[in-house]
């Protein structure tokens, strides 16, 4: 899918809105007295989502003492989503149009997977993912996801006046900030107005 807006950096403002999440009640983003941790992630099931996902859901009373609210995007239609995302702590916000993807800049192309830096991520994915498969406690993603399998990931720290505090565009399917990255990311950000959560 082609950018069909230039990239958002820090400084960059983020219109007020508010997204109907499919694990839960609708969000805001921005959202008064949080940062929000804004993800654009890929297909439901995809295993690679699945591995990054995996370590936001350990350390998410972390991320929230940290006052960070992650709000995850994929280009999934809803009713695949909840196969995959019903467990998940967090809002799951489905964008099957990729309206998000096309007004944050996020891309898709062949680099995705095809980077080598991408392999020992993806194998290991797909060794989780089959094991959890198995063991019945996960569903494989559809043949043919809503969306393509090309998708690229993105991150936005976004301030609760809506701007961009940080932003990363990911290279391939696994180049995204890890946890550590948003709470050191979050620590230097200004402080958002506790008395509004």
């Amino acid at each position: 899918m082609p950018m069909n807006r230039e990239p958002l950096g820090p400084g960059s403002a983020v219109s007020p809105r508010v997204l109907a999440s499919v694990t839960g009640p609708s969000v805001t983003v921005p959202a008064p007295g949080w940062l929000v941790h804004l993800q654009f992630r890929r297909f439901a099931g995809c295993p690679v989502c699945n591995l990054h996902l995996r370590s936001v859901v350990r350390r998410h009373d972390e991320i929230e003492a940290a006052g960070v609210r992650e709000v995850v995007v994929f280009h999934s239609p809803a009713e695949e989503l909840l196969e995959h995302t019903a467990d998940l702590p967090f809002a799951v916000i489905a964008d099957p149009d990729k309206r998000l993807y096309a007004e944050f800049g996020v891309e898709s192309a062949p680099r995705s997977l095809l980077s080598p830096r991408a392999w020992g991520p993806i194998l290991r994915a797909i060794l989780r993912s089959a094991w959890a498969i198995v063991r019945r406690r996960e569903r494989g993603p559809a043949g043919r996801p809503h969306g393509g399998r090309l998708g690229l990931p993105a991150d936005f720290l976004i301030a609760s006046d809506g701007r961009v505090i940080a932003a990363k565009y990911g290279e391939h399917v696994y180049d995204q900030w890890s946890v550590d990255e948003v709470l050191e990311l979050s620590g230097r950000a200004p402080r958002p107005d506790l008395t509004t959560r």
